[in-house]
């Protein structure tokens, strides 16, 4: 069994990685076939051992994190992404697995749409009026980018018509139309300014413009697609009837769009559009199949990632040959070496691409590629592309074997790769330059220390200019030394040091968090704190005390154990607490035996608190926090305009608790 979960933590921190640069690097360096590949791996792995399925597997969220950059909102209901299906065969088994949980042979009529290939945006109006506009981010908290989309002409300000519900979530595709994007790059290479390399990467640039004034020189455009929070009113029961309501209430929506009958009628679809792909005015990577019914989507449910009523077929990716010149190794945050292939330019797919990541040295053995080698380099909707394999008829003669380094490329420490694992890594911890920028950059984080202002780019910036070689330097800087630095004037810098002074008081499962324990997300910090309470119980707690705890299995343990174990880690702590860090304990009891373990409450409607606020609470008292009213929620917690959430609990039978009783509930706890 140990194998098996060596197996399952490796594919999940290489998936960690992955979401981490495609969602709040926006630079990512895989193609979305090669995610796909390890994410089903994973998922398959994970289905027969259901018992090793941690609360913070990348299979049981959606997803990485939103920049700082811009102001943060809460998605009311998550934007799940979707799951993805790349042959007829896996599409039948997708109708299969409809048919069976439905219990029944009729044939479902689904909705085909086109997968655009932009970027996904929540757009709440309210009566009528646009109020707000958000990334999807993480699926959970994206970047409020209502400057921007207000400048975007084919977005209503205010609804058309009349029926709409007192507060509607409308979910969409930011893109940039193929001739938009064609003129814009003719106009920028007639000023001799940069291009964008296709027109993905110019939508997602130009939304996330910090200047409405540059977003609105850009011709954007949208198409809505689906509803998230509605309150205060209702909308028809089926999908295609939803996009014809939105139409009439001025939204766009795509013209392409059809019903279809089963299985045979999305395969007639995915090869009608494929044939039309060329000629469309605009990008697309896929198709998108969702249940008509509403009734039936409800049934049918969601996993923690994505609906089970939706799909995406995928095209086949794209393929070009080009040689393999030289490879580098990179140093992660956890001292992991990722070898990255580096290629004789080749334009794939509209892209030129000169690099690619091979993951690991198992990666290289298995595909058996050298320094040298003509390699066959696949790109499927993004921008890095994947070495798919060599051709071995073509190897040179003296192409040379990839060796792994015996020191770290970065500090010189030993390299070393533990038994049973596919990565190697840099033994030099915090004193290895590379894993130290990224130590700071994960501290800094939103869900670590939320420090305000404290990027990637400015980490780099005060490392680069010395003033930071520990995460608790961070603690130690003034303004005048920040100042200093480039393109940052006193105001930015007193900004930062009081977001600085802010981030001090934390909580204790954020602080475990930011410290980056190998493996220990931060499902595996809140239960750490919730279990032991402090901080000192948890470093003295040994690996067999530490598999105790709910969901934490033995490599986990063996992580933490192993980090509260290092002098300097522990040296670290404690200067952080002197600089004035500091966190409220928890009582140290088992999560069932906490007084509201086992009940699930929904929170909707408008109330004094925030959702979250009120969430943090409850969940600190052992309940589940859900998205969704079932027979299962134990009450409603509903504020002002609870809209179908509350018709929903009625009809169930829920209990409903206003604030007031909800502030008694807790006070008498």
């Amino acid at each position: 069994m140990q194998a098996i979960e060596i197996q399952l933590e490796t594919l999940r921190e290489q998936l960690r990685y992955h979401n981490h640069r495609y969602y709040v690097m926006d630079d990512p360096v895989v193609p979305d076939v090669e995610y796909d590949r390890l994410f089903r791996e994973l998922q398959a792995l994970e289905a027969e051992h259901p018992e090793l399925v941690p609360p913070d597997s990348p299979t049981q969220r959606v997803g990485g994190a939103a920049l700082s950059e811009f102001g943060e909102v809460k998605h009311a209901i998550p934007m799940l992404s979707l799951g993805n299906v790349f042959s007829e065969a896996e599409l039948l088994a997708f109708d299969k697995r409809i048919h069976d949980r439905l219990k029944s042979a009729a044939e479902i009529e689904f909705v085909a749409e086109p997968k655009l290939d932009g970027l996904a945006i929540s757009i709440r109006y309210e009566h009528g009026v646009l109020t707000q506009a958000a990334t999807r981010g993480d699926g959970e908290t994206g970047e409020d980018v209502t400057h921007n989309v207000r400048t975007i002409a084919s977005v209503p300000l205010r609804l058309m018509g009349e029926g709409w519900p007192d507060v509607l979530e409308v979910r969409g595709e930011i893109y940039m139309p193929k001739a938009g994007f064609e003129a814009f790059n003719a106009k920028m290479r007639a000023l001799g300014e940069k291009t964008f390399v296709n027109p993905r990467n110019a939508a997602a640039g130009s939304l996330r413009q910090l200047d409405p004034r540059l977003t609105a020189k850009r011709p954007l455009d949208i198409f809505c697609y689906a509803v998230g929070l509605v309150e205060g009113g209702a909308v028809p029961d089926t999908h295609y009837a939803i996009l014809q309501q939105f139409r009439t209430w001025g939204l766009r929506v795509c013209p392409d769009i059809r019903i279809v009958q089963g299985a045979q009628g999305c395969l007639e679809y995915f090869g009608e559009i494929g044939a039309r792909r060329n000629s469309l005015p605009y990008d697309i990577d896929g198709v998108v199949y969702k249940v008509n019914a509403i009734t039936l989507q409800q049934e049918l449910g969601f996993i923690s990632r994505a609906p089970r009523w939706a799909m995406a077929h995928k095209f086949p990716a794209q393929e070009e040959v080009t040689v393999l010149e030289g490879i580098e190794f990179q140093v992660g945050r956890t001292g992991a070496l990722t070898p990255v292939a580096r290629l004789k330019p080749v334009f794939v797919g509209g892209v030129t691409v000169s690099n690619a990541t091979l993951h690991n040295m198992d990666e290289i053995e298995r595909k058996d590629v050298r320094i040298g080698d003509s390699v066959i380099v696949r790109r499927a909707g993004d921008v890095i592309p994947e070495v798919a394999s060599v051709i071995l008829e073509r190897r040179p003669e003296g192409a040379v074997p990839i060796v792994m380094p015996v020191h770290c490329p970065v500090c010189g420490s030993e390299v070393k790769r533990p038994e049973g694992e596919a990565v190697a890594r840099c033994t030099g911890g915090l004193y290895c330059p590379a894993q130290v920028k990224e130590a700071i950059k994960h501290f800094a984080s939103r869900k670590a220390l939320n420090i305000d202002g404290l990027g990637d780019k400015m980490v780099e910036q005060l490392f680069d200019a010395g003033l930071i070689r520990h995460v608790d330097d961070l603690y130690s800087l003034d303004v005048a030394a920040v100042a200093g630095l480039e393109r940052m004037g006193k105001k930015s810098a007193e900004n930062l040091i009081a977001a600085l002074e802010s981030s001090k008081s934390t909580t204790l499962e954020r602080f475990i968090y930011g410290l980056g324990i190998r493996n220990a997300g931060e499902g595996t910090a809140k239960g750490l704190s919730r279990h032991f309470g402090s901080l000192e119980a948890i470093q003295a707690a040994s690996e067999e005390t530490l598999k105790l705890v709910p969901d934490i299995g033995v490599i986990v343990a063996a992580n933490v154990a192993q980090f509260f174990s290092e002098a300097h880690n522990r040296e670290t702590i404690q200067h952080l607490r002197d600089l004035g860090v500091h966190w409220p304990d928890y009582e140290a009891k088992p999560p069932e035996a906490l007084p509201l373990a086992g009940k699930t409450y929904v929170i909707t409607g408008t109330l004094s608190r925030s959702r979250d606020d009120i969430k943090a609470d409850l969940e600190a008292l052992g309940a589940k926090v859900s998205n969704s009213v079932s027979k299962k929620t134990t009450a409603l917690i509903a504020g002002e305009s609870a809209g179908s959430k509350l018709d929903k609990a009625q009809s169930l039978g829920v209990d409903v608790l206003d604030e007031a009783a909800l502030s008694v509930l807790l006070s008498r706890l």
